[in-house]
């Protein structure tokens, strides 16, 4: 029997429609603050009951949940037989109900920052959530070092103007391929989308540094990196490839705190390289690894809000890890995305 947090969250039932997962920190007498996954059903019964009480339900009955500790954590799953009680739903909530309202201090010994805490996982620990059947479009803080950027592909793309997708040459003019830009057809920006290799004490992995990601890395736009090279190389014709800058070389060996995101091409198994989307300022303190079952709570598009957004995307939308074609060229004139002299 778990007393919900004393502060009532917001549930997205559309949300809820699609994801069929709702997730809830619960905190058992005298215990830890635990994540409670409801899946199918029993999230659908959580999400009535809730909305059936005029004041936020302070206690919570689940029966049948898988139990998992890894990392030291604690989580609690749903499985099928699984129902959910709430304050007067059955005489054991009743009476856990009456004990607490004669004891409200303990209400009070919930940290927010426990639920609320930005989730780091190791770079083993994003694997093995991508090999995960729950796992959905994610999030994480991962501190590695870099180890080398990959050569032999190009390091940026040619991006939209107005919203950073993809843009293709198009008859006359470049078009953007985002169906929902408002700009029909678009001057062109070269943005980053340059693969790096990373490791950390638990494994070797690749990150593809996108837009913003780049820029906090380097201190250089990809668009003043590009212009640079060709102005400097007049001779090269548009569909030439430039190399990899020493801007971007000049990042090996640093280590950093990476906002990564994985997303259904990574959970399918057709790449395994994960998106950056921006660069978190360093911490003191060294990364712990994380728990698999804690952040399937924290990132997987939450139906219950407990905090803000661990983090979001960078302003560069066009193009993902595992986009390889999106790398390419495509013929664009080098004169059309040159931003300025450097």
């Amino acid at each position: 029997m778990d007393r919900l947090l004393p502060r009532r969250p917001t549930i997205d039932e559309a949300k809820l429609a699609t994801t069929r997962h709702i997730m809830v920190h619960v905190q058992s007498h005298e215990g830890p603050v635990m994540k409670l996954y409801l899946w199918d059903q029993a999230a659908t019964d959580f999400c009535k009951k809730f909305k059936s009480y005029e004041n936020t339900p302070t206690v919570l009955l689940v029966t049948a949940v898988n139990t998992k500790r890894l990392g030291g954590n604690l989580a609690l799953s749903s499985m099928s037989p699984t129902r959910v009680f709430m304050d007067y739903d059955v005489q054991p909530t009743i009476d856990y109900f009456a004990w607490l309202s004669s004891n409200p201090e303990i209400a009070k010994q919930v940290s927010a920052e426990v639920v609320t805490k930005r989730e780091t996982m190791t770079i083993s620990d994003i694997f093995s959530y991508m090999t995960l059947e729950s796992a959905k479009d994610a999030f994480f803080e991962c501190t590695a070092t870099i180890d080398d950027v990959v050569h032999g592909s190009a390091w940026y793309y040619i991006a939209c103007t107005g919203c950073h997708s993809k843009a293709t040459k198009g008859a006359n003019s470049l078009i953007c391929t985002n169906p929902r830009c408002v700009k029909d057809t678009t001057a062109g920006v070269a943005q980053y989308r340059a693969k790096i290799s990373v490791y950390d004490s638990s494994e070797q992995g690749f990150f593809v540094l996108l837009g913003d990601a780049g820029f906090q890395l380097t201190g250089r736009h990809a668009s003043e990196l590009v212009s640079s090279y060709f102005e400097a190389n007049k001779d090269k014709g548009p569909d030439h490839e430039v190399p990899v800058p020493e801007a971007l070389i000049s990042i090996v060996g640093q280590t950093h705190k990476f906002c990564v995101k994985v997303t259904d091409h990574n959970f399918s198994g057709n790449t395994r390289a994960i998106t950056v989307t921006k660069i978190l300022p360093p911490e003191t303190s060294s990364p712990t690894k994380g728990s698999v079952d804690n952040a399937i709570a924290a990132t997987s598009m939450e139906a219950v809000q407990t905090g803000s957004e661990v983090c979001g995307p960078s302003k560069s939308r066009g193009d993902s890890a595992d986009e390889e074609s999106k790398r390419t060229f495509d013929g664009v004139d080098p004169e059309k995305v040159k931003a300025g002299k450097v």
